[in-house]
């Protein structure tokens, strides 16, 4: 039996990929093992990334690492970081085997083929023109109580940062079908909560006319088993009164809403060719607000875009402020070959996109703690994922169906057969660090 590792770079749907492809080896009597220096592999598999410069940086040194770890090991080259650099990746000495996006579900056969006659195989898809939907699937997750689902592949936005248009291709959505049945499975196996994630998720249906992702939302809520729906990141403009109004009426759907923002200021958005403004994005929140209570709304920011003003960074400041977000990720703007924004006039110097990101942080540090104390004093509902220890003490900790990190101290009554369970927990406190409410069963 054959041992493979695989090592997963980048968002939730390459670790859905990632998850597939070990589920089709195991299938096909492959033994999954850890990527793991001490223990030697006979194939590695580098799921990589591409989103920025960074992560292409990344993806080759895992490469290396894995033919280090094991020189007489097939590694193969899987992902987004084949896509941006096919040539650079065939000539690669580390790689064996390269498997573009779309061409993930063939990974036994290349191995099997490799293995017949030791020839290096190139699987790379033109994805500038259409392709089909890549029916990946899965039946479990590394994680034991939310699964993390694909529905939807690609992005026709453009944005002038990202390169992701170019690596994952134009959109392509699964069929609602295949979608409820991997639901199903899941839900048989025990988990609790679906996370419904894609390239653009936004875009879901537009391609094929056959749905929505309202309409995907809506039957997987019918499904027993399922207890919580989480989305991934939407685009603002998906926030209608027509669209809330509907998940409002549907009580599995998570209050917990990824609205990406990038930016608070129009001119800013304007360069990085986002297609609103952001009066139409705090529009979105109020409509949020509006048909949930306190629903917790998170988003991304990048600082430091080209020829961004200390005036532009201030409106941004200003906005995030106002709209008051529970999380926010920031970024600094980070250089891209490939993209328009590579070659824009006014890059940033590095140490103000710093002190810009510090700003940001200290704002979404104090944003995050108040959203959070809102809890104390309220029973929330916590599905218990795991046992942890946090200042000396043994938790379970769990999350609530607005993605508050919830602990309760281990006791007769709370131990580690709580896992995969809900829970009511009466929030008590806040911790010293003000990242987790800690409670008491009611």
């Amino acid at each position: 039996m054959k041992k493979v590792a695989i090592h997963n770079l980048g968002c939730k749907v390459n670790s859905y990929e990632a998850e597939s492809m070990e589920q089709m080896l195991r299938a096909a009597g492959y033994s999954i093992v850890p990527f793991d220096e001490n223990v030697p592999a006979d194939v590695y598999i580098i799921n990589t990334c591409s989103v920025t410069n960074i992560a292409d940086r990344k993806s080759r040194q895992m490469l290396h690492k894995a033919k280090k770890m094991n020189p007489d090991a097939i590694v193969v080259a899987a992902g987004c970081y084949v896509q941006s650099d096919s040539e650079g990746v065939q000539k690669d000495e580390a790689v064996d085997l390269v498997l573009g996006n779309n061409c993930k579900i063939n990974i036994v056969e290349a191995l099997e083929n490799y293995a017949a006659d030791h020839e290096s195989h190139i699987s790379v898809l033109d994805l500038s023109v259409k392709q089909p939907y890549e029916e990946l699937e899965i039946d479990k997750v590394s994680e034991h109580t939310r699964a993390y689902i694909k529905i939807q592949d690609g992005c026709n936005q453009f944005c002038s940062y990202c390169i992701i248009p170019y690596t994952r291709g134009r959109i392509r959505s699964r069929e609602l079908d295949d979608i409820l049945k991997e639901v199903h499975r899941l839900a048989d196996n025990g988990y609790q909560e679906i996370v419904l994630t894609g390239i653009h998720l936004t875009s879901y249906g537009v391609d094929n006319q056959k749905g929505s992702l309202l309409e995907v939302i809506s039957r997987i809520h019918e499904i027993e088993g399922v207890k919580r729906i989480r989305l991934g990141s939407l685009e603002p403009r998906v926030v209608t009164e027509e669209f809330v109004s509907a998940l409002a009426a549907m009580e599995k759907v998570c209050p917990h809403f990824h609205l990406s923002l990038q930016s608070g200021c129009d001119s800013v958005l304007k360069r990085m060719n986002r297609k609103y403004t952001t009066a139409e994005y705090e529009e979105g929140c109020r409509i949020l607000r509006k048909y949930f209570n306190n629903p917790a709304i998170t988003t991304d920011v990048i600082v430091g875009f080209p020829q961004e003003t200390e005036e532009e960074f201030e409106t941004t400041y200003d906005f995030v402020k106002r709209i008051h977000f529970y999380e926010m990720h920031v970024f600094k703007y980070s250089r891209r070959k490939g993209t328009v924004a590579d070659k824009m006039d006014g890059q940033v110097d590095e140490k103000i996109k710093t002190q810009r990101s510090g700003c940001l942080l200290a704002l979404e540090k104090e944003m995050s703690a108040a959203y959070r104390k809102e809890s104390l004093g309220q029973t929330m509902q916590v599905l218990i994922e795991e046992k942890m220890t946090y200042n000396g003490t043994d938790y379970m900790a769990g999350y609530t169906k607005n993605y508050i990190r919830v602990l309760v101290p281990v006791s007769d009554r709370m131990t580690e057969a709580a896992v995969n369970t809900i829970v009511n927990v009466n929030c008590k406190q806040i911790t010293e660090d003000e990242l987790y409410i800690i409670g008491e069963l009611s």
